[in-house]
Parts: C-alpha cells; sequence; structure tokens
C-alpha cells in the first residue's frame, strides 16, 4: 500500500470515529447543547479532555523538533502553566459561574459596558483566527508533503477538504462534540507518543530501562537557564510568562473556556483544572524526551537536520529504517491533536460571534438563532481556511514561535481588560476602550524593537506582560464616568 494511500486511510478512521462522536452529541442538541453542553459535563471526563486541549498539531511537531536548538526551556514556561491554571480555577471560574456565563466576554459588558464587552469580543475574534491559522498550517504542510503533493494536489485542497471535514463534525453538536472528541484525541495522543518512545528507543539499541538515563545524560535535556537575562530563554521570563500567559490563552479564551464551563458546578471545574494542568505538564516533558530520542536517532543515523525544525517528526518518521508503524502513529497524533483543536476553536468562534457580536441570545428566538448559529459557524470555517492560506505563504517562525509571539500582542490587552476590571472598581469612559487595546501592542512592538536596538536586550514572551501593562496602564488614565451616566447606564441594561 502506498504512502499518502495509507495516511488517507488513517484519517478516513479518525474522521469516522469523530463524526460518529459527533452524531451522538448532537442527538437532541439545541443551541444550549451548542454554546455550554447544557452544563452538565461530568469533571471526569472535562479533565480527560482538557489534559490535551491546548495540544495541537503543533505541539505534537513542534516542541519534539525544538528540542535541538532549544533544549527543555519551554518546560519553565509549562511550570507557570501549572500556577495559571490554579489561578484560573480559584478567581475566573467562581465569576464566571456565579454570572451564568455563555460567553466569558459579557463580563466586560456588565462591568464596563457594550463597548468593552464587543472589544474583548473582537480581541479574541482576531487571535483565534491568526492562531488556528499558526496552528493548523503545520498539519496541512505535513499532509501535502506526504499526500498531496505525492498526488499532484495543490495546497489549497488540501485546506479546502480539511477545514470542511472539520466543518462537518462540529456543525451540529458544539461544545459537547469538542469535549468527547478532545477525549478521544487524549487517549490517541499518548498512546502515540509512549508508541513512538519505544519505536525509536528501539532502533538505538536503548532497553525500556534505560531510556530516562539516556534523555538525562543528552546535552538537550537542559531545563533550567538562569545565566543570561537578556537571553529569551532566561527562567524567570519563561516562567512568569507562562502563568499570565496561560491565564489570558485558558481563563480568558472562550476556546478553553467553554470546555471549563461544561462541568456541573465551579466546583468539578475547579478539580478539572487542577488535574488537567498537572497531567498537561506530564505529557509536555514527554514530548520534549521524545525529541530528544529523535535527536540521537538522527546523529546516529548522519540524517541532515531539515532547514525548519517542525519537519524534524516527519523526517524520522518516515525514515527508510523506520517501520511503517511509527508512520501510522506519526499521522494519528498528529489527526487527532490538530483536527479536534481546530474543531473547537470553530466551535469557540461561533460561539462569541454569535452571543458577542450579533447578541443571538437577546435578540432571536430559537429557531432563528439555530439558523444564524449554523451561518456564522460556515463563515468561520472559510475565514479559517483563508487565514491558513496567508500563513503558508507568509510565515518562516517555527510554529510555537509564532504561535506565542501572535499572543503576545493578541492577548496582553484581553488579560489587561479582565484584570482592571476585576481588581478595581473603577467605572470609565469606555469610548476609548478600543483605543487603549489598539494602542498597547502598538507601544510593546515600539518598546520590544528599542531595547533591542539599544541594549542588545532580546525581548521574548515577557512582551505578552509589558502589553498587558500598557493596558492596564491606559484604562487607568481613563477618565471616570459622571454619576448620572453611571445610572443611565444601569437604568439601559436593567430596561434590557
Amino acid at each position: 500500500m502506498s504512502q499518502p494511500l495509507l495516511i488517507v486511510l488513517i484519517i478516513g478512521s479518525y474522521f469516522l470515529i469523530l463524526l460518529t462522536v459527533a452524531h451522538f452529541c448532537s442527538k437532541g442538541a439545541n443551541n444550549s447543547t451548542y454554546f455550554t453542553g447544557n452544563r452538565n459535563m461530568a469533571w471526569p471526563i472535562v479533565a480527560v479532555a482538557m489534559i490535551t486541549a491546548p495540544i495541537s498539531g503543533i505541539t505534537f511537531i513542534s516542541v519534539p523538533g525544538m528540542v535541538a536548538a532549544k533544549s527543555y526551556g519551554y518546560l519553565q514556561m509549562c511550570m507557570g502553566f501549572v500556577v495559571g491554571y490554579f489561578l484560573i480555577g480559584w478567581v475566573l471560574v467562581p465569576l464566571f459561574y456565579k454570572r451564568k456565563i455563555v460567553s466569558i466576554y459579557s463580563f466586560l459588558d456588565e462591568r464596563f459596558g457594550r463597548s468593552a464587552h464587543t472589544t474583548g469580543a473582537w480581541l479574541f475574534l482576531i487571535s483565534e483566527i491568526l492562531g488556528v491559522g499558526v496552528r493548523f498550517l503545520v498539519v496541512c504542510m505535513v499532509l501535502q508533503m506526504l499526500v498531496f503533493s505525492p498526488l499532484n494536489l495543490p495546497f489549497a485542497l488540501n485546506v479546502a477538504v480539511t477545514m470542511f471535514l472539520i466543518w462537518l463534525y462540529t456543525a451540529r453538536g458544539g461544545v459537547k462534540s469538542v469535549v468527547w472528541s478532545d477525549t478521544v484525541k487524549s487517549v490517541c495522543l499518548v498512546i502515540s507518543v509512549i508508541l513512538c518512545f519505544y519505536i525509536i528507543a528501539g532502533k538505538l539499541g536503548v532497553e525500556a530501562t534505560e531510556i530516562p538515563r539516556k534523555i538525562f545524560d543528552d546535552p538537550t535535556s537542559r531545563i533550567f537557564f538562569f545565566n543570561d537575562i537578556n537571553d529569551s530563554s532566561y527562567f524567570w521570563k519563561q516562567f512568569l510568562t507562562g502563568i499570565f500567559l496561560v491565564v489570558a490563552m485558558t481563563g480568558l479564551d472562550q476556546d478553553m473556556m467553554q470546555r471549563i464551563l461544561a462541568c456541573k458546578n465551579a466546583g468539578g471545574a475547579r478539580k478539572n483544572l487542577a488535574v488537567s494542568g498537572l497531567l498537561q505538564f506530564v505529557v509536555i516533558s514527554l514530548f520534549l524526551a521524545l525529541g530528544t530520542l529523535m535527536t540521537l536517532y538522527m546523529e546516529s543515523r548522519e540524517i541532515a537536520f531539515p532547514e525548519k525544525s517542525d519537519n524534524i517528526f516527519a523526517t524520522v518518521a518516515f525514515h527508510e529504517e523506520m517501520p511503517v508503524m511509527l508512520g501510522v502513529l506519526f499521522i494519528l497524533g498528529l489527526v487527532s491533536a490538530s483536527y479536534s483543536s481546530v474543531g473547537s476553536a470553530l466551535t469557540s468562534l461561533t460561539t462569541s460571534y454569535t452571543v458577542d457580536i450579533l447578541e443571538g441570545l437577546k435578540k432571536y428566538e430559537e429557531t432563528k438563532l439555530k439558523k444564524i448559529r449554523r451561518n456564522v459557524h460556515a463563515v468561520m470555517a472559510l475565514l479559517m481556511a483563508i487565514v491558513i492560506l496567508l500563513f503558508y505563504y507568509l510565515n518562516e517562525q517555527d510554529a510555537i514561535s509564532a504561535l506565542f509571539t501572535l499572543a503576545s500582542y493578541s492577548y496582553g490587552p484581553i488579560l489587561g481588560l479582565f484584570v482592571f476590571g476585576v481588581f478595581t472598581n473603577k467605572r470609565i469612559d469606555t469610548k476609548y476602550i478600543a483605543l487603549v487595546c489598539i494602542s498597547a501592542p502598538v507601544l510593546t512592538w515600539m518598546t520590544g524593537r528599542f531595547l533591542k536596538m539599544t541594549l542588545d536586550y532580546d525581548a521574548g514572551f515577557e512582551l505578552f506582560l509589558l502589553n498587558t501593562l500598557f493596558t492596564i496602564a491606559g484604562l487607568s488614565i481613563l477618565p471616570s464616568l459622571k454619576m448620572e451616566d453611571v445610572t443611565n447606564t444601569v437604568e439601559e441594561k436593567v430596561s434590557a
């Protein structure tokens, strides 16, 4: 059987599983099922789904590939992620459950007004579409190399087919389909990584009991970087950025929070976050360790490292000495990581646009809302496809770096809005909020360039923290609402 045909069969089989899951999840489904999963999901199921919810095709390909150049420095940020999950569970989760929120950005409406609500929602929409473009680009490029190019098929067809399949299984079940498909993804992904471990170790002639020692003795397994504060890998930069980045990219991200808010109550949501956060750290560690084994294998066979580190995994998986099973596991892990990740993003984008921008829950009855939601769902899938094509021709960074670089600029204002809203009581004139949220990323970019040119300081993901601080500072200096304006705003909400 040819390699392209084998891969097509694997993808087809996985999609049959997803469509089956979606079929059962969509029985009796309504708009509440799509948006919140009816808030009746058991927390252990959500916790299993959340183990790999943030793990997309980028993690599967880019994290093992980055080991040769950056060692295990990424774990420093992951340590911050764990702390961030506890902050989400004990600060944001009670806030959202108390208000029975469908879209988390409606909190900004309650706190500041409609302008802040739409600003937060648009920031999320832009951030998520760009993030999906980076995450799914990696998968499409690998599929192009292994399937579509050998069959002389264009990249645009590659994107169109995969996006259509994702649209198909998420169109009806929404969040409920996302949670159950992520559970399938977690099982497939962890099994794939563990089996890849043993296959590559076997080719290196390393016994199972010797794998840990072999990995820890290799220079690529270095975790901590305390030497140079100017280096983007410096520990405190990575750790602190990890805390606040996960608060923004999970706690203030509709894509991630829609799963958490599907739990029956706030207590279950907290347990889910605590368990899944710790297990995610373990899974990322496995990915990095797998990267060390792949590096050792390539060095032992004198295989040239590809120009892009994202291609290292595919290079090893389909090397002539490797069994077909490794290639099968690679495709299974890649597909399971990527498709459910993009599917959940599509659902969250649809939810946010329908609820936040169109105010669908307020304006439309159930049947009309369902029709609008399905139309929005299709348009968002089309937008995703366009963004992926644009990134294909423009992006030159390794994918994981590109993703977090984008997050540094787009999620900073979102975090700034929520921090200011939760920890202050100031009522501000909301007509300037959008200006602040646009100015903060611009000032952040200018500051990063200035530090590099004058001090040779290599600002990394800590630009995200600076972006957040600029947003909070900007909101702080905005004029306060007069008492009559506050009264009028409250009266408008009551009458609405």
